[in-house]
């Protein structure tokens, strides 16, 4: 264990007897209900309003989670870095695994999270760090599924006529973009950026995350229902850029659900009919839509496949190696995979898939 002797259990102990956790909320994804403990008012209140759609009174809880705000803390422990992601520089994930569960630091921003064998406790400034709160209290609903049977997705995903829909795509093809435009005509969402997918026997069944959406000001700018999250003095700047130089700014807004759409558009499961895949280049020429072979076209997934990443613990030695492209493959056959190639077109793609999800053709 990289020479470390503290476990867990050890951690978990201290640190909650050092900053009792004592006020709490309820969340239900989809009937996994997770209890987030916290020691701060302000803490509470931010996760109660990020995640008013899926909260709760007092419940039996499937997973226990406690959130201490505190100073960043040094555990004395060696840490393994994870190297950047390819075109990243920046190191922000280190970790360790222990005898009973593994420690991750941030160490861009001092946030310590640890889980293993039921616990599971984050420890640091959390109220300055409260996406990576939001991003821990979601992946302990990730694991839970993925230790169901579930294969995890890099895609959006959006509901219509009770026909699911997920949205993938290779770096910077636009699934939340795409996803939002659906939104604006009506469907209901289910996922920003990551997904589940369960086989059952001849249909698949999608379960989302309950992240809201981060877009950029290009996102935002181009789209009515999103535009109120750009700050007014912000709009004249933004919309004097070149239009490469807008989209690709690196500067995010949250875009909540039921303030951008209304309330009772967010939900976490759905038949998934459909995987649109995102091939397309910011050019003149004309939009292909089509519906492909995921088993002649194996190139394309993996805009869609998804490490499990640092913070999954598998529940069995058979569940430590990812699924591989034959495994996501075979899984896609049950539904209509469609690839969209050629130029951009946003309006055009979301009507395509809006008779899809109407009819079940493009």
């Amino acid at each position: 264990m990289n020479g470390n002797t503290i476990t867990i259990a050890e951690i978990v102990k201290k640190y909650r007897k050092e900053f009792p956790a004592t006020e709490s909320l309820f969340i239900d994804f989809d009937g996994c209900v997770i209890e987030t403990r916290v020691n701060s008012t302000a803490l509470l209140a931010y996760l109660k309003n990020y995640f008013k759609e899926f909260l709760i009174e007092d419940a039996e809880a499937e997973i226990l989670i406690t959130a201490h705000e505190c100073l960043p803390i040094d555990l004395g422990i060696k840490y393994v870095v994870k190297q950047p992601d390819a075109g990243k520089t920046k190191i922000k994930n280190e970790h360790a695994d222990l005898a009973d569960g593994r420690v991750v630091y941030k160490s861009l921003t001092g946030m310590i999270f640890a889980f293993g064998h039921g616990e599971n406790i984050a420890i640091g400034p959390c109220i300055e760090n409260s996406n990576q709160v939001i991003n821990f209290i979601n992946n302990r609903f990730i694991e839970y599924k993925l230790n169901q049977g579930c294969l995890l997705g890099h895609a959006a995903g959006v509901l219509k006529n009770g026909r699911g829909i997920g949205i993938a795509g290779f770096s910077g093809m636009g699934k939340s973009t795409l996803a939002l435009h659906l939104m604006s005509k009506g469907t209901t969402f289910i996922s920003n950026d990551r997904v589940m997918i369960e086989d059952n026997d001849s249909e698949i069944t999608v379960y989302g995350v309950a992240k809201q959406p981060r877009i950029n000001p290009g996102t935002a700018l181009n789209n009515p229902d999103l535009i109120h999250v750009v700050a007014e003095n912000d709009k004249k700047k933004f919309m004097a850029l070149p239009k490469a130089e807008l989209w690709n700014l690196e500067h995010k807004y949250d875009a909540l659900i039921d303030e951008c759409y209304g309330k009772n558009k967010f939900i976490l499961r759905a038949p998934m009919c459909g995987l649109v895949i995102l091939n397309w280049q910011r050019n003149e020429n004309e939009t292909v839509i089509k519906i492909v072979d995921p088993m002649k076209r194996k190139d394309l997934l993996p805009a869609f496949m998804k490490e499990s990443g640092l913070f999954y613990l598998p529940d069995s030695p058979d569940k430590i190696k990812d699924p591989d492209i034959n495994t996501y493959a075979t899984i896609l056959s049950k539904t209509t995979l469609i690839e969209i190639s050629g130029g951009v077109d946003f309006d055009r793609v979301a009507d395509a898939c809006l008779k899809f999800m109407k009819l079940g053709t493009l």
